[in-house]
């Protein structure tokens, strides 16, 4: 095995190999800071890399294996989280400078538990700052597609989509208020789980929304998204909003096939105007791989979506200028210009006007679960293009046409899941021309992560999209680095 084809070992496959002693903790760990050496001077996945604390808890796994202690579903398994989470003795920025002192006292939920799991924290990653999206200038280094470094990765858990893509950790943890995992996921080429609102605790994750964040699994398959899944699901008394609904066996399900499901494809997200062609074309090809699984996948309109993107923003914006009230007001200069306006913009909303977005959500969400009372799923594009370049986030605004776009058409994709609170994930269902990676998203019921999962599982076993690396040694790495890209 290749020091690269070691990286690119699923999760799963490297815990059951770990487990039988066939495969060392510390050789997996060295793997992978040998990468992020390597390249991420060029990437900024990371914003801090714990990597000798790594490979202590790396010998410390061998030790208990040693001793005949009972190993858990992510022995020894390398994983990386969004600095959105807090982390006890290791900094916690949330992309931000405001933040680059804090060091919390305890371990956000989801990260015991993944430590619990067995688990190794590589380090922190990247994100937008505050999970907001749209920031300019990142304190923390420019993250970057390692499909293309000139393009944007996805955010706002940019170094989430990022880090597993390049086979800089195994897993990684991210955090979706509006789309932040399944964006990078499809940006990325991975598979992106945003779970149902309540499944996963947020204690100890800096919010944004708190009607909206949901803390979830990137990966580079569908059945490490659910190992990863079934170990951070479940009540959590930090979090009062949890579910206390049993945690199924989400890998045990995978299996289980998708023959006599009914998928509603979502005409105003799949043929929509906004929708790039080559996107069209991949999920529409997509749809008739899953009609010759056996599932019966018919158009179905929900009109709202196509305004959800402004619902959406007119709510979670709103609650995070409610969050950041007191930074604003004492400490406004050690924000990013494009958060700053965006959070002082939101606590400018009347309240009249913040009433009508939680009546137009409604309304979005009525759409969405009556949809789901006649298919078993919806389907549409992740994202209605590729990555876009990341000098197209600052280029000029010229009209208000203009300004929809950029803030309002793309979010339209995935603020429907989110204002519902229903599970979605993002799982590669082709490239384009240009070979950057196309993203199909699937919404499932509440609570049925089930079925969104086998679903995912079933495509993903019968198409190739999955299997593809990013070359980081390619001619756009070269480009990147000629025009300036730090090494």
């Amino acid at each position: 095995m290749t020091p690269e084809d070691l990286a690119y070992l699923p999760a799963a496959r490297a815990a059951a190999l770990i487990r039988q002693r066939k495969l060392s903790a510390v050789d997996l760990v060295e793997a992978y800071l040998d990468r992020i050496a390597a390249v991420d001077g060029t990437l900024r996945a990371y914003i801090t890399t714990c990597g000798d604390a790594a490979l202590e808890a790396a010998r410390e796994r061998e030790r208990a294996l040693a001793s005949g202690a009972a190993p858990g579903p992510l022995h020894g398994v390398p994983v990386a989280v969004k600095d959105q989470f807090h982390t006890r003795g290791i900094p916690t920025t949330a992309g931000s400078r405001l933040l680059r002192d804090f060091v919390p006292a305890d371990d956000a939920t989801v990260v015991e538990r993944l430590a619990r799991a067995g688990a190794i924290l590589l380090g922190k990653l990247n994100l937008s700052e505050f999970a907001l999206g749209g920031t300019i200038a990142h304190p923390f280094g420019q993250p970057r597609n390692p499909w293309d470094p000139e393009r944007e990765p996805g955010g706002s858990s940019s170094g989430s989509g990022i880090a597993p893509a390049a086979a800089l950790c195994s897993v990684a943890l991210g955090e979706d208020t509006g789309g932040s995992i399944r964006s990078p996921a499809s940006y990325c080429g991975l598979v992106g789980l945003r779970p149902t609102w309540g499944r996963v605790s947020r204690a100890g994750c800096i919010p944004v929304s708190w009607s909206m964040d949901a803390a979830g699994p990137l990966a580079r398959t569908v059945e490490d998204a659910a190992l990863l899944l079934g170990v951070i699901a479940g009540r959590d008394p930090r979090d009062p909003l949890t579910s206390d609904r049993r945690v199924p066996d989400y890998v045990g399900a995978l299996g289980q096939g998708v023959r006599g499901l009914v998928i509603g494809a979502i005409t105003e997200l799949l043929d929509g105007e906004d929708t790039d062609p080559e996107v069209r074309a991949a999920v529409a090809a997509a749809a008739g791989v899953l009609s010759g699984l056996g599932v019966s996948v018919v158009p179905v309109s929900l009109p709202l979506v196509k305004v959800a993107g402004q619902i959406f923003m007119a709510l979670a914006d709103s609650e995070g200028a409610g969050y950041h009230r007191r930074w604003l007001r004492e400490r406004p200069g050690e924000y990013d210009a494009a958060t700053r306006r965006r959070l002082v913009t939101a606590s400018l909303i009347p309240a009249a006007l913040h009433g009508s977005a939680q009546r137009a959500r409604h309304l979005v969400r009525e759409q969405v679960l009556e949809a789901l009372q006649r298919h078993d799923l919806l389907l549409c594009p992740t994202q209605p293009t590729v990555a876009p370049l990341i000098a197209a986030a600052s280029a000029p605004i010229t009209s208000g046409q203009g300004a929809g776009r950029r803030f309002f058409t793309r979010r339209s994709y995935s603020t429907p899941a989110s204002l519902a609170g229903t599970p979605a994930i993002s799982v590669p269902c082709g490239f384009s021309a240009d070979g950057l990676p196309i993203g199909l998203q699937l919404i499932g019921r509440p609570y049925d992560e089930v079925t969104v999962l086998r679903a995912a599982r079933a495509y993903e076993t019968v198409t190739p999209w999955h299997t593809r690396r990013p070359h980081l040694d390619g001619p756009r790495w070269t480009r990147a680095h000629s025009s300036g890209t730090p090494k």
